[in-house]
Formats: C-alpha cells, structure tokens, sequence
C-alpha cells in the first residue's frame, strides 16, 4: 500500500473512531473466512461496522482522533467494531459469535468513551436492547394511566347505574292504597 492510500485509510479510521460513541476490538485469530463473512454480514444488518486494520495504521489513527485507552490492547491480529449509538446490538452478536466460533476474542472497547474489557461487554451483551428497554419504559409509565382509566370507568359505570335505576324508579307505577 502506498503512503497516499495509507493517509486515506488514516483519516477514514480516525474520522470513523471520532464519530463512533461505541467501539470493540477484537481477535479474529483462526476464524475460517465463510463464519467471517458470516459475523459481517449480520452486523451490517444490524447497523454496525466490522473492519480491519493494520496495528501500525490504526495507532496513527488512535491518535489523530485523540481517542485513548486502546494502546494496551494493540497486538496481533486486531478488528474495529464501530457500534454506533446502541453498544448492546453490537456485543450480543460478539458473543454469540463467540459462543459458536471459540477463536474470536473480544480485547475490549470505549463505550461512551469509557473503556469496557472483555467481561463488560459480555454483561451489556445479557441487557436487554434498546427498543426491549424503551418499551418496559413505556409499559412502566403507561400502568398508572391504565389503572386510572380503569377507574374513572367504573365510576362512570356505577354512575350510568344509578341513574337508570332512578329512572326505572320514576317510571314505574306508583302502587295505589
């Protein structure tokens, strides 16, 4: 690779490691290339991005975009996982990849620029997702105003009652002495 396709590559993983608020490293050390290919294919579905770089080109990239706590774990075969704004989509496919292929190692990871290890991204990959987390949300603050329709409703019900049973009450013959 020549110097100008270098510098490319460079400012496009640094402008990637600037933007993305979820990053995972990863060994991908005796992975055969079709459960590769695999594991890319479902995080593109997923919106996220698997690449690999050369250490010495991803260093220089580390730090054009000033991102730290990555150079302890910059050795051997090693792999960006760009997860975007959702960190739990990202490490459940790492993990049950990992599950199926023993061979890929998670090394670690910045989320929200905090640096995770390996065991952290395991236990954001046992949470449940984002859209699973803002419905229980949801379910959560809905309950109340069901319980409070509900009772309004019967009242207005017992109420509906009432008044028809006075109605029936007026209506009906009154009995002669």
């Amino acid at each position: 690779m020549n110097r100008t396709k270098k510098a490319d590559l460079i400012e496009r993983l640094s402008e990637q490691l600037s933007k993305s608020p979820t990053i995972y490293l990863t060994d991908f050390t005796g992975i055969a290339v079709k459960p590769m290919t695999e594991l890319r294919r479902k995080m593109r579905t997923a919106g996220v991005q698997y690449t690999v770089v050369k250490n010495t080109l991803a260093l220089r990239a580390l730090e054009v975009a000033s991102v730290k706590g990555f150079e302890d774990v910059m050795t051997g075969p090693t792999a960006f996982v760009f997860a975007g704004e959702d960190p739990v989509t990202a490490a459940k496919l790492l993990t049950d990849f990992q599950k199926e292929h023993k061979q890929l190692q998670v090394k670690g990871g910045l989320v929200e620029g905090q640096p995770v290890t390996a065991n952290e991204v395991k236990r954001l990959a046992s949470l449940p997702s984002r859209e699973q987390l803002l419905s229980q949300a949801l379910g959560l603050m809905q309950a109340p105003l069901q319980g409070f329709a509900g009772a309004i409703d019967g009242l207005l019900y017992q109420m509906v009652g009432a008044i028809d049973a006075l109605r029936a009450q007026r209506a009906a013959p009154e009995p002669q002495a």
